[in-house]
């Protein structure tokens, strides 16, 4: 598993997260369909939408996922905020080196596959 590396606007991007100031509030009806609409048309049993904080990845809505939240270091999204103009794409985790060995991959959430949209 590689470490994620920090994009070089990583205080500005911190900093526009924080003045939404939705981190850490409750889940919403509107965000939550959202996330289902997403599940449904990839027909994936895991659909999220995240953010990714200084240290973790807080789930603003989650469909089959039971976190609130987790480490940065383990999650796949940290790495597609690196090109932020890209939709960031893996295939097959178990042959991604940067996740063959990700607790994500080897672990009890059995992730595959990941696609990764900005709003």
């Amino acid at each position: 598993m590689t470490s994620t590396l920090l994009p070089p606007s990583e205080a500005e991007r911190l900093a526009a997260l924080r003045s939404y100031d939705i981190l850490d509030t409750g889940f919403e009806a509107g965000v939550d369909d959202l996330t289902s609409l997403a599940a449904g048309l990839t027909s994936s049993p895991l659909a999220m939408v995240t953010l990714v904080d200084a240290d973790r990845l807080w789930f603003r809505s989650r469909i089959g996922f039971e976190e609130n939240a987790m480490p940065r270091e383990i999650a796949f999204c940290p790495h597609a905020i690196l090109e932020p103009s890209r939709t960031f794409f893996v295939n097959d985790a178990t042959a991604d080196p940067r996740f063959a060995d990700n607790p994500l991959v080897t672990g009890s959430a059995c992730i595959r596959f990941s696609r990764v949209c900005r709003w």
